[in-house]
């Protein structure tokens, strides 16, 4: 008699309704956010461009190409030494932020994976949800690590933006030009690579911990912590009344 009830709370139907509830409603909203931020932070290329002119007038055009997961140091580029036209120097970027940047993207893959298989629960067994207290109150705990996960993944990531940043901009390529420290050479710094995409990325990962740690309280209110045991009592008392 008891395979019944439980092959029924098993079975999946569409209920719509905890859409209307914030729960349901912020768990889309955290679900597009993480696509946002693993998107705009994992998809990103960009190039960095300086120039080199030496007294005789050859012109060296340096364009260096970097991008997502930020490995610098294994980027390399060759510039004029301007000692003689043929003559280049191999030179590397420095720094490694791929920790940062790819424990970011992870994050980002695994909150869009939990968002998803949470709102499958949501909307399709809704009265296995609610009347398991080990459901809630795992979904408050994922809830909870995934708001600190998500601070401290876009408190690294910002700090490593901050270096790439620096590592790239045409300047930085002009410093480490033997080149370029002597007087009679000519080097000229290009347009700064745009960052708008990464800037985007850090922004969208503190707005996603803002979710889920606003979330965090609504999920607290469905787990047994939250609830009365009286409450809870009871609607035991009615489901053993109704078999």
């Amino acid at each position: 008699m008891e395979a019944a009830p439980v092959k029924k709370l098993l079975e999946f139907k569409l209920d719509i309704n905890p859409l209307k509830e914030p729960l349901g409603f912020i768990k889309v909203l955290q679900w597009i956010f993480a696509v946002f931020a693993f998107a705009t932070c994992g998809g990103y290329m960009g190039a960095s461009v300086a120039s080199v002119k030496c007294l005789q007038g050859k012109e060296d055009l340096i364009t260096v190409h970097f991008s997502y997961p930020f490995r610098l140091h294994q980027i390399s580029y060759q510039a004029l030494t301007c000692e003689n036209h043929t003559i280049y120097e191999t030179l590397r970027l420095t720094g490694d932020f791929s920790p940062s940047s790819e424990f970011f993207v992870t994050i980002g893959v695994f909150t869009f994976l939990y968002c998803t298989a949470a709102l499958v629960l949501y909307l399709g067994y809704q009265s296995l949800y609610q009347q398991n207290k080990y459901l809630p109150n795992a979904d408050f705990v994922v809830t909870a690590l995934f708001a600190f996960l998500w601070l401290i993944s876009s408190s690294a990531w910002a700090q490593g933006l901050t270096d790439v940043k620096k590592a790239t901009r045409p300047t930085a390529l002009l410093t480490a030009i033997s080149a370029c420290q002597k007087q009679a050479v000519v080097c000229t710094a290009g347009a700064l690579p745009p960052m708008g995409r990464l800037n985007a990325s850090v922004i969208f990962g503190f707005m996603n911990f803002i979710l889920w740690s606003g979330n965090s309280w609504f999920a607290f209110k469905e787990t047994s912590w939250h609830k009365p045991a009286n409450q809870q009592g009871a609607a035991e008392q009615g489901a053993n009344m109704e078999r």
